[in-house]
């Protein structure tokens, strides 16, 4: 990136390195809603969250390197973070369901 033109090249380094440090910043703090977020749905957003800003990291660390296998690495941490958030998904609703069938008999059969 930018080999014709001096100066740019340090500027893309800065410029990657400071998206970099914002996004190491913003998930932890993804991480931090995780452990503490009052509801199962915020966890799992936060999750979700979490799955996208590392693969925006691997990205620019692709770009930054130089390095083409970064960008196939990217797409299956895409891949898994997907169904990690779905099968999460699914096993919350499976307790919620279960949950709810059991408060419902509860208060039917009083």
């Amino acid at each position: 990136m930018g080999k014709g033109i001096p100066g740019l090249e340090q500027a893309y380094h800065i410029l990657f390195t400071g998206a970099l440090i914002f996004l190491a910043i913003m998930v932890v703090l993804c991480l931090v809603r995780a452990i503490i977020g009052p509801r199962v749905a915020d966890r799992i957003v936060s999750v979700n969250m979490m799955g996208t800003m590392v693969m925006v990291i691997i990205a620019i660390l692709a770009l930054m390197l130089e390095e083409g296998y970064l960008a196939d690495i990217c797409l299956i941490y895409a891949m898994l973070s997907f169904l990690a958030v779905i099968v999460l998904t699914r096993v919350y609703m499976g307790v919620y369901r279960e949950k709810k069938e059991r408060e419902e008999k509860k208060h039917g059969g009083i």
